[in-house]
């Protein structure tokens, strides 16, 4: 046993070193960093709390903060809701699924940037492809990107970009179901969309909740989409907490200010996910 785990400490060695130089330790430097004045480099004053204070008061953070969970309810709600019919429509056929998979897994692999760029230009008002479809039917261009529709444009392929991701997680899981479940259901006579509510859901629960809170927990991530499509305007309509971080630490070299944001980030992230498990907690079913 002693030389075993000799060898089990030998091979876990290089992770964690690699993970508390690459993970730990600008984390903890982070925190550290989010009670002083500094610009990163060289002009760095000790105030205490005061940034989070000015956190605290702070009316675009507060506004950053509710776009960020609003974008989060249509993560979880569309993200995972459609991931999971696609994934119990492409389980159901026996012809083509291959062809499926790859489609709704596409997106997932395409960088954030691209993806950015491509939504750029189909709600260009003048030539984006939106307008054009517009103009061809003979209706009036439209604005897109406004104060009161910015953050719904950018939800739309912040959906887009991972439902392969979710799709691939809960078919896997639908298919690790025994057949022998659907038939005893058919013989009891449960057929067509109840087998989805009665058996197949219940089976895959921890799955689900699984993606939801990597989807949870993922949309406090978000910064590409947001920064190249609107840079989180008109205004701060469609600012997030990810963008809003970005502008005070590296445009306004703020970086006190960035990594206190940074801290909010991270204990949001950590404690929606432990709430998400306390109201998601439930007997896994085993087969």
């Amino acid at each position: 046993m002693k030389g075993d785990k000799l060898y089990i400490f030998l091979f876990l060695t290089p992770a964690f070193v690699i993970t508390g130089i690459f993970l730990y330790y600008p984390f903890v430097e982070n925190i550290l960093q989010s009670f002083y004045k500094t610009d990163g480099f060289f002009n760095s004053t000790f105030i205490g709390i005061d940034n989070y204070v000015r956190l605290w008061n702070d009316e675009i953070a507060r506004e950053a903060l509710f776009n960020s969970l609003e974008l989060m309810l249509y993560v979880t709600i569309f993200q995972v809701g459609i991931a999971l019919v696609l994934a119990i429509m492409v389980n159901a056929i026996t012809k083509g699924a291959g062809f499926y998979r790859t489609t709704f897994f596409f997106p997932i692999v395409i960088s954030g940037a691209a993806i950015g760029l491509l939504f750029t230009l189909i709600y260009n008002y003048r030539n984006g492809l939106l307008n054009e479809i517009l103009v061809n039917l003979g209706l009036e261009r439209v604005l897109w990107l406004t104060e009161q529709s910015s953050l719904y444009m950018v939800a739309i392929p912040t959906v887009w970009n991972y439902i392969g991701f979710y799709f691939v997680i809960l078919l896997t899981a639908i298919q690790k179901i025994p057949n022998d479940f659907y038939e005893a259901a058919e013989l009891e006579g449960v057929t067509g969309i109840q087998k989805m509510f009665k058996l197949t859901i219940p089976l895959i629960v921890s799955d689900l909740k699984t993606c939801i809170v990597l989807a949870i927990t993922g949309t406090l991530k978000i910064f590409e989409l947001v920064y190249i499509i609107t840079r989180g305007g008109p205004g701060s309509s469609s600012e997030v907490l990810g963008t809003y971080m970005y502008q005070k630490a590296f445009e306004d070299t703020a970086m006190g200010y960035g990594a206190t944001i940074a801290v909010l980030i991270v204990v949001l992230g950590l404690s929606l996910a432990f709430i998400t498990n306390k109201l998601l907690q439930k007997e896994e079913v085993t087969y």
